[in-house]
């Protein structure tokens, strides 16, 4: 079974005086084009049939801006996470799950994009490195089981930024 992965930047966030990082929340623009994104996801790849998403107030009302209604763990490890721990985090996924939808953080999203994709040198890996916006989608897909996710193992297939 081919296994889909999506790496999503939280939207974009407004910055109300003193509230936290973590308590951030989106923006109109952010609440706008996670509603696009989600379109997009709808639109052009299978349906996400699992999500983990990072505790922080801007990653939730992300996921909410998308309309995406699959199963969701939310995790706070997800937030100022290494490529290394994110990684870890998708191979804890189960073997039902076909299509996962990873919602946090730069650097942590676009790092990770990049540490997992066989095809450094593609297009859309080109447009991965360069900048990673918030909204953005990294899809990735596996020949493998989620246990067996590691570095330069996916085939990076759109690079998205809605918009």
């Amino acid at each position: 079974m081919v296994r889909t992965l999506i790496l999503m930047r939280h939207g974009k966030s407004s910055y109300p005086d003193g509230v936290g990082d973590h308590e951030r929340p989106l923006a109109p623009r952010g609440e706008r084009e996670a509603a696009l994104a989600g379109q997009w996801l709808r639109d052009n790849q299978p349906p996400v049939t699992a999500v983990r998403c990072s505790t922080a107030v801007r990653t939730r009302e992300t996921l909410a801006a998308t309309g995406i209604d699959a199963p969701v763990v939310f995790e706070r490890g997800i937030y100022e996470a290494s490529p290394r721990t994110l990684i870890e985090l998708i191979q804890l996924s189960d073997d039902d799950v076909s299509t996962l939808l990873l919602i946090g953080h730069a650097p942590g999203m676009p790092w990770t994009a990049w540490e997992l994709a066989a095809n450094r040198d593609s297009v859309q890996a080109i447009e991965l490195s360069r900048k990673f916006p918030t909204s953005a989608l990294a899809v990735l897909e596996f020949d493998r089981p989620w246990t067996e996710v590691d570095p330069g193992t996916g085939e990076l297939t759109h690079f998205h930024v809605p918009r």
